[in-house]
Formats: structure tokens, C-alpha cells, sequence
């Protein structure tokens, strides 16, 4: 009978088992709150899920596999978030404190001077969490308005800790910590764009998460389901602020990462000497990425580095998920494309020998379908062409 402890050999055999599979000279790339929110929207995908529990660079794995990623924030963009994100936080975060009360005081006293801004720097992602971590429980027995810029929160993901960097939080003098998202999209007359402002509620979620975990050894301490949008105001660079609820986004959230399978179970099915280095043959990475299953979807285009690849992939196999999730669903039991054509057209297995057999609900509303569309394609063809009327000349 082994005597090792529960931490011992075994975590250290699975750090080195996703150190090989990223590469040993590949240093780990960390995940972070857009990762996990793509994660969790496609909890399906045993691929995302290895690759990111790995660390395995997506982007330069991509461009190794001949479909590079097509998207990504311009330079002009990212320089234009950090000099807002740098205003918004002016002395000594002064205003953005003056909207998280304006927004979120509940009748508490303004912030004052004696507001602090505590110091967060440590070595390391760990210890920089863990000095987080310290920093909320002093807030919260102190009572005062904290400003915590860039804090490192964890939270543990598929058996593996994920370490991730909010724009703010914010502590209450009442012990309540609000979550702070900074974004350079504009807000005029005081909306901004839906499905900006989705994809931002989504990646708070994730940090009202890692905040849930550490408020809960805490007496006294809770997380707001409100997290507090900072934009620029209109036209100009002044900022503004509204609540987004993100009660909806964390439940869906949590309920998909739990639904990840744990990075230790997809790799025990791997074969030994499997390597996801970018440095290695494009057909031998072919053949690692091949031993993954992976769930693609059109949605994986606008969140996932492999999109490109794995589209590829599904519609040489002819996947009727390249065709979106939904179609999927409607199909059933017909698993590629040449399934459902064949099932239109009255041959394949799931039709039966008898052509006008109904032994599947699927097959039998494709066949209707086809045979009204060959029919308004007949009625089309027998109808004489349009020709149109003459327009009399204009007497003058």
C-alpha cells in the first residue's frame, strides 16, 4: 500500500505529465477570465479544456498548424483601454470610488481620505493571490472604502488553479466587495452596445466566482451580484459608470465549469510522448490535436484560437455541427451531413427499406422537405418569365 499523501507524487506526476504535453521548454500560458468564459460556454469541448489546463499556447499553436487566429484586440485599442483604465484610477482612485458610491453607496458615508489603495505586489501569481487575499480581510475589518487595483484572484478550474486579474475591486465600508470592469467602449445617453456589454457581464462572472471563494472563509465578507461598468461618457473621455447584474451569468457560469471534465481524466486517455510544442512538425501537431475531441461550433470563431482548424476538420468529416449547434440538435440521430442528405433523398440506414417508411421523425420531415422544395422548384420552372410592363412615353 502506497503511504504518499494526497498532494504528494501523484499532483506532482500530472504537472510534469501537462508540462510534456505543452512542451518542456514551453513555459505555461495562464488562463484568464475571457478564456474561462469561452471555456465555460462550450464545456463540451475535451480539447479547450486540455489545452488550457495544460497552459498550451493556442495562438502560436494555431499559426503552427497553418490556420492562424484572425482576431484580437488592435494595438491601437489595447493603448487606448490602458490610457482610460489609467484616468479612471487617477489620484489615488478617487473617482472611481466617487462612482462606486454614486452607484452602490446605499447610504454609506462618501470616500473620505481615509480611503486606501493598498499595496499588492508579490512574486508570483500565488503569492500575488495571496497577498489579495490579505488585503480583503484587512479591508473588510477596517470598514473604510478600499480600492484594490489589479488584485489576483483564484479559482480552481477542471482540477486545475486558474489565475486571474480583475481591472478593480472594490471593498464597501459594510464588508461588501463589488467587482470593477473597465472598458473603452463608449456609453452614450447612458447604454452602450448589447453584446459588448454581454461579453463583459460574462468575464465578471468569472471573478465573481473567484471572489465567492475567498468571501466565503471570511466572516462578515459577501460579493455583489452587481458588478459596476465603467466607460467613457458620449463622445468624450470622461468616464461613467452603470450596474450590470450578473446574477444570470455566474449561475450559467459556475454550472458549466463544474461540467468540465478534470484535465487529469483527459490526459490519462492520451498516448505517451504526445506534445502540443508549436516548435514541432505541422503533421505531427496534427496528429496530437487529432487525439482530442474537440465540440466545434460557428461560436467557437469569435472565442477560440483552433476555431479556424477545427472547422476545417468538422467539415471534412461532415459534422453537421459546422453548421451551428442548433442543426445538430434538429438532426438527431443522423450524424454527418451525407447521413442527412441521404435520409432526404429516402436511402440510408435511418429510413428503412421501404421508401415510404416513417421509422424515423427525422429522416421522414427531411423527405417532406425535399419534396416540397423539387416541387416549388418545378412550379418555378413552369412558369413563364416576368417581363414588365411597357411605361408609356412621356408626352412632353
Amino acid at each position: 500500500m502506497s503511504s504518499y499523501p494526497p498532494d504528494g507524487p501523484p499532483q506532482t506526476t500530472l504537472r510534469q505529465r501537462l508540462a510534456d504535453l505543452r512542451g518542456p521548454a514551453v513555459p505555461p500560458r495562464p488562463l484568464d477570465a475571457r478564456a474561462l468564459a469561452a471555456l465555460a460556454a462550450n464545456p463540451g469541448c475535451g480539447r479547450r479544456a486540455l489545452l488550457d489546463g495544460a497552459g498550451v499556447d493556442k495562438t502560436a499553436l494555431a499559426a503552427a498548424l497553418g490556420s492562424p487566429a484572425a482576431f484580437g484586440q488592435s494595438q491601437f485599442a489595447i493603448v487606448r483601454g490602458n490610457s482610460f483604465e489609467a484616468r479612471v484610477k487617477g489620484d489615488g482612485g478617487a473617482e472611481l470610488l466617487r462612482l462606486t458610491h454614486a452607484r452602490l453607496g446605499g447610504g454609506a458615508e462618501p470616500p473620505g481620505p481615509d480611503s486606501r489603495v493598498p499595496d499588492l505586489t508579490a512574486a508570483g501569481p500565488e503569492g500575488r493571490a495571496a497577498r489579495t487575499a490579505l488585503a480583503l480581510r484587512e479591508a473588510t475589518a477596517a470598514g473604510t472604502w478600499t480600492l484594490l487595483d489589479h488584485p489576483m484572484l483564484a479559482l480552481e478550474v477542471a482540477g486545475t488553479p486558474a489565475y486571474l486579474e480583475p481591472d478593480a475591486v472594490v471593498v464597501h465600508p459594510d464588508g461588501r466587495w463589488t467587482v470593477v470592469e473597465i472598458k473603452s467602449f463608449p456609453m452614450i445617453d447612458g447604454a452602450a452596445d448589447a453584446a459588448k456589454v454581454g461579453a463583459a457581464a460574462r468575464q465578471a462572472a468569472v471573478y465573481v466566482l473567484a471572489l465567492e471563494q475567498t468571501a466565503g472563509k471570511l466572516e462578515g465578507a459577501r460579493v455583489g451580484h452587481q458588478v459596476l461598468l465603467v466607460c467613457p461618457k458620449d463622445f468624450s473621455n470622461l468616464p461613467t459608470a452603470a450596474l450590470v447584474d450578473v446574477r444570470r451569468e455566474r449561475a450559467v457560469t459556475r454550472r458549466q465549469l463544474e461540467r468540465l471534465t478534470r484535465v487529469e481524466e483527459l490526459a490519462e486517455g492520451l498516448p505517451q510522448g504526445l506534445c502540443f510544442d508549436p516548435a514541432r512538425p505541422a503533421a505531427e501537431l496534427t496528429e496530437a490535436v487529432s487525439a482530442v475531441s474537440a465540440a466545434y461550433a460557428p461560436e467557437c470563431l469569435a472565442a477560440c484560437e483552433l476555431a479556424f482548424h477545427c472547422r476545417e476538420r468538422a467539415r471534412d468529416a461532415g459534422e453537421p455541427a459546422a453548421l451551428g449547434r442548433s442543426v445538430r440538435g434538429e438532426l438527431g440521430g443522423l450524424t454527418t451531413v451525407e447521413a442527412a442528405l441521404a435520409a432526404a433523398a429516402g436511402a440510408g440506414p435511418c429510413t428503412g427499406t421501404d421508401p415510404d417508411s416513417d421509422s424515423d421523425p427525422t429522416a421522414a420531415a427531411l423527405r417532406e422537405a425535399a419534396r416540397l422544395r423539387a416541387e416549388a422548384l418545378a412550379s418555378a420552372a413552369a412558369r413563364p418569365p416576368y417581363q414588365a410592363p411597357e411605361t408609356p412615353e412621356c408626352p412632353c
